[in-house]
């Protein structure tokens, strides 16, 4: 007879989940201490967890199946990894990934400065070429600032030691805190926060003062501060360098959230793919507490509030924030719909602030400094600063923070010294993917700020900018976007689910249609669909790929889907020459 869980729970099983069960969000933890252990999750760990937390067995199941990394197969763990991210694959991850033994593809790891990634258990390397693979624990510093612009988010990163508590202190950090706590109500850091005009920096652009302002107003609790960590978009590495060489300032950040809503704990979600950032992190948690700066009774004020770390298992879609409050609760990792929205109703179904990593690195400074201060570092009337992370085909690919209204042009050819000897850019994609491509005008007059890229027909998100040159077949280019987007759609809806496997399969060769025309045509509704039904930002995202190269790219698009499709008629009939049925 078929028993779903065991009678019993082995006494090294019980030991692991009772580390982590009276935590919030005890689940993710659990599952890493069984995969660190055993090297896979085996159906008796399976059966342990879902027994102990009360979760179905085949509930656990398709979670556990629904990330990228959380293997079933035993030694799972241990097989490498190879970043397949559009960088990654201009610089020959195939290749790579051929020369290593049992190798799996993976979507883009957060290391388009560095391509490309090759992950083993815990461990990051580059592979500069096949068969040489160098170990890396850290991010690059972000390049010094070229334009010499006043900073926010990185105007200490490059300090010696501002990655430890020591230097992070001597270099000015924590004087926000302090100030918060002696000097200012909750409602005046609020109303700070507000002034200054900080805005999410994870894509959605939401004013980050008026979401503290209706989570300070709820009465119901208890009430938390998610940071969303998950920097999944490909061509985005900010994040990971924000948390590898400034961690307390995201720490302090949280912190500040949390009394100016009145939450009393806080949630780091960071994405799988950063081993070394989480090692980091927890060290970090750790000293803060130590230091009377996290916990019970924070400087002596009464104020207690605790973070902790949570590490996912490698989905795009979790860095949506109310899949990756699914994913933090246990659940299946979909989207919510909304409203209500996590200000209310997130997680556990309590009042959540959701902020981006360079989102509450910036609140630190801002009440450090003052609202006024970080106002005018934007140009014009444009409000403070944001983060590019800038890769592909250019000469000084990094992390540069740009005052917002700062010309592209300026970004790409002065800052970052333009494309690679002999070539051109072509084109770049805006918000890692999900902004689709610019080109053409739109290189030299878009400013870097939201209002200019949406006029252009695209969006500034994230601030991920990959760039392509002229060596780069722009229909490849939009095949490998799509590939991603069908591979991490997470199929809760059908024009999403089903839109993006059939924008890809009119991406490859041959095409599933009979002309040029009649490939337009389709690849245009079924791009219409998308926007209008699809239940969150990514099926919106994977339509402007393919409406942004129809729009830039025309002739370059009629010449290749024709050749694609008579290519594939001669084929057929032998190698005769057919008739046209499209002169297109």
């Amino acid at each position: 007879m078929y028993v779903p869980f065991p009678l019993e729970i082995a006494a090294e099983d019980q030991a692991l989940i009772d580390r982590y069960r009276q935590e919030p969000a005890p689940l993710l933890p659990i599952l890493h201490a069984f995969y660190a252990r055993d090297g896979h999750l085996s159906p008796d760990a399976l059966r342990a967890i879902g027994k102990a937390l009360g979760i179905p067995l085949a509930d656990l199941y398709g979670t556990v199946t629904f990330y990228h990394h959380l293997s079933l197969e035993p030694g799972g763990r241990d097989r490498p990894r190879v970043c397949t991210g559009p960088v990654c694959c201009q610089r020959g991850a195939e290749a790579i990934r051929a020369h290593l033994d049992g190798a799996l593809p993976m979507a883009c790891a957060g290391r388009c400065d560095e391509p490309v990634p090759v992950l083993v258990a815990d461990e990051t390397f580059v592979a500069q070429a096949p068969g040489r693979l160098e170990r890396r624990t850290s991010s690059p510093l972000p390049p010094p600032n070229p334009g010499g612009v006043e900073e926010c988010v990185f105007a200490h990163i490059r300090r010696p030691e501002r990655a430890t508590l020591k230097g992070y202190r001597h270099t000015g950090g924590y004087q926000g805190l302090i100030r918060a706590l002696t000097e200012m109500t909750p409602a005046q850091v609020v109303e700070t926060v507000q002034a200054s005009g900080l805005a999410g920096r994870g894509g959605a652009g939401f004013p980050t003062g008026l979401k503290w302002r209706f989570v300070a107003a709820e009465t119901r609790g208890p009430k938390t501060i998610v940071c969303n960590a998950d920097e999944g978009e490909p061509g985005c590495f900010k994040d990971r360098a924000i948390l590898d060489h400034d961690p307390f300032a995201v720490i302090e950040g949280m912190t500040l959230a949390g009394y100016a809503t009145g939450a009393e704990r806080g949630i780091i979600y960071l994405r799988y793919e950063y081993p070394e950032t989480y090692h980091r992190l927890a060290a970090a948690l750790r000293v803060a507490e130590e230091a009377g700066l996290l916990g019970e009774d924070i400087l002596g004020t009464g104020f207690d509030f605790r973070i902790y770390l949570r590490r996912g298992g490698g989905a795009y879609i979790c860095g949506e924030e109310t899949s990756l409050l699914n994913s933090l609760e246990g659940r299946h990792p979909f989207p919510r719909n909304r409203p209500p929205y996590p200000t209310t109703h997130g997680f556990e179904n309590r009042p959540t602030v959701v902020n981006n990593v360079e989102t509450l690195a910036a609140a630190t400074h801002i009440l450090a400094r003052g609202a006024d201060w970080y106002r005018g570092l934007g140009l014009g009337d444009r409000a403070g600063t944001k983060v590019i992370s800038l890769s592909g085909d250019i000469q000084r690919p990094g992390n540069y923070e740009v005052p917002f209204g700062l010309p592209l042009r300026t970004l790409l050819y002065e800052w970052a010294g333009g494309p690679l000897p002999g070539r051109r850019i072509q084109a770049v994609t805006m918000a890692g993917l999900s902004g689709g491509f610019l080109a053409g005008d739109a290189l030299d007059t878009v400013t870097l700020d939201e209002e200019s890229v949406r006029s252009a027909g695209s969006m500034l998100g994230a601030g991920g900018i990959v760039v392509i040159d002229d060596s780069r077949d722009m229909v490849e280019m939009a095949r490998q976007a799509m590939a991603f987007f069908a591979h991490e759609s997470c199929g809760k809806c059908f024009p999403c689910r089903i839109g993006t496997q059939r924008l890809l399969e009119r991406l490859e060769d041959p095409p599933p249609v009979g002309s040029v025309s009649r490939w337009e045509e389709e690849v245009r509704d079924i791009g219409r669909v998308m926007r209008t039904m699809s239940a969150c930002g990514l099926g919106v995202a994977a339509s402007f790929v393919t409406d942004s190269l129809l729009r830039h790219f025309p002739q370059q698009v009629q010449q290749t889907v024709a050749e694609r499709i008579h290519g594939h008629r001669a084929s057929a009939t032998g190698g005769a020459h057919p008739e046209q049925e499209d002169p297109a």
